[in-house]
């Protein structure tokens, strides 16, 4: 069964369409119209592409193709990646390197608040590749990163983090560092997490980590995601929101899935703009305290407001 019962659309095979977990905006004529967009143009895309070069700094939004990336640069707002460009699982989504990681780079907490200051940012979006490899999976430098962006800036810090493949002390070194907002993806259903996210993934992990932040701080505003079109039911979508609410998660986003490559997972179905607006409104009457839902919608997309709101 799909998702609230409508027809499934084939997914597109031209190999035309880019990223992960974002995707970019794709020219196949079969893409439905309310996702092609127009890309924003200005002297801002410029300047962020400048200064993240020149600081050698890594963004989720280049690496996953996000569709917004353009919209988020002409506002002088990105979300940096640290930890590498190089990831540890091959997720069937994301479109970010596999292979061999980079060493870390001491500076790099150091890098990312120079940047969120020559942006002016007020809300800082920090997030990750995954980095089983690490005794920690990365979390000491998420910790670094926070403390240097709220000194550099004052800004207001929001995390995106693995799952720390539930290595101890990792969740709590993170939370230490008191982000105002912990997010952490559950991207899918429990009966496609193996297929969606590899076998190292685990949805009760996912669970786990999020209450896990409550109980350690319960003034950490939590936030999670999902990507619809993967082949989900609306029972299964409802049953995860009722387990997000249930561990305590404030925020949620919903947001399309589009296919990389054709070598990635394809797209079961493109969810239509109004069944968004629908799913959005269920899930603020389940509870959660603030939602963002469209065809657009990612984890950090518009991250500022929502943690406002």
């Amino acid at each position: 069964m799909n998702l609230l019962n409508l027809p499934i659309v084939e997914p597109n095979k031209s190999g035309t369409c880019g990223g992960g977990a974002g995707g970019d905006v794709w020219s196949d004529r079969r893409l439905p119209k309310w996702l092609k967009k127009n890309v924003p143009k200005g002297n801002a895309n410029h300047f962020t592409d400048r200064l993240l070069e020149e600081l050698r700094l890594t963004t989720v939004c280049e690496e996953a193709k996000c569709p917004n990336r353009m919209e988020c640069y002409s506002q002088n707002t990105a979300t940096f990646m640290i930890l590498g460009s190089v990831c540890t699982r091959p997720c069937g989504f994301c479109s970010v390197d596999k292979g061999k990681t980079q060493p870390l780079e001491a500076d790099e907490p150091d890098r990312v608040a120079e940047a969120s200051l020559r942006l002016g940012l007020k809300h800082v979006v920090i997030t990750s590749v995954t980095r089983d490899d690490l005794p920690d999976g990365g979390a000491e430098h998420f910790y670094q990163s926070v403390l240097a962006v709220r000194a550099k800036t004052g800004a207001a810090v929001e995390v995106l983090t693995p799952d720390f493949l539930g290595k101890p002390g990792a969740v709590e070194r993170v939370v230490e560092a008191a982000p105002e907002v912990f997010n952490h993806n559950t991207e899918t259903v429990p009966r496609l997490y193996r297929e969606v996210r590899g076998r190292k993934s685990d949805y009760r992990w996912t669970l786990a980590l999020l209450r896990r932040v409550k109980e350690l701080n319960p003034a950490i505003k939590t936030k999670s995601g999902l990507m619809l079109g993967l082949g989900e039911t609306r029972e299964e979508l409802l049953d995860v929101l009722a387990d997000l609410i249930e561990a305590g998660v404030d925020m949620l986003t919903l947001g399309q899935y589009l296919q990389p490559t054709p070598e990635h997972l394809p797209v079961v179905r493109y969810v239509t703009p109004e069944e968004f607006v629908e799913l959005g409104a269920a899930a603020k009457a389940m509870g959660f305290a603030s939602v963002s839902s469209g065809p657009f919608v990612r984890s950090s997309y518009h991250a500022r407001e929502m943690a406002e709101h």
